[in-house]
């Protein structure tokens, strides 16, 4: 982990623990915002080469604001997918807004997307929908959105609060 910040290399860290299944049963672990934004920083680049930079996250209770620098073009192009009638539309680099909420208890968890800004412009409802479906899922076909899946891990429940998200252990 050598040239990682403190903040990356303790996200590193904990996300090792909970994959080892390491923590104690009941335990609960807080990755914090800047945590998790160094983590981002040096793991998308090796899912998403080209076409993703400068993330930034704020969280608040039960929902999150992601932030990044995208350009449709080179993601879909990384992913080794043909450019989409949206990337066409808005070429080049553009500021990404995501609102998400989550929900989760009992093993299970949902991510509800509620809000997608490209450029300042959003999206919300049925063209976000169209937008999740044409471009975002042909690219990570096994993305859950606004559908509940299982957790991994002994995970019983992660929780989003402004201090941080807060994943606790199955007892």
């Amino acid at each position: 982990m050598f040239g990682l910040t403190p903040e990356a290399k303790s996200a590193k860290a904990k996300l090792a623990s909970i994959m080892a299944n390491k923590p104690k049963r009941g335990s609960t672990i807080v990755f914090t915002a800047r945590e998790m934004e160094e983590w981002a920083k040096i793991e998308i680049p090796d899912a998403v080469p080209e076409g993703f930079r400068a993330p930034r996250v704020e969280l608040g209770t039960g929902n999150a604001n992601g932030y990044a620098l995208i350009d449709f073009k080179k993601l879909r192009h990384a992913r080794g997918a043909a450019p989409s009638w949206l990337d066409n539309l808005i070429d080049g680099e553009r500021p990404i807004k995501v609102s998400v909420s989550l929900e989760s208890s009992k093993g299970w968890c949902t991510v509800r997307l509620n809000r997608l800004e490209i450029s300042s412009i959003a999206a919300t409802g049925k063209v976000l929908e169209i937008l999740v479906k044409t471009s975002f899922l042909s690219l990570y076909p096994n993305a859950k959105i606004n559908e509940p899946f299982e957790l991994d891990y002994r995970i019983d429940h992660i929780q989003v609060k402004p201090t941080g998200l807060y994943v606790t252990i199955k007892k």
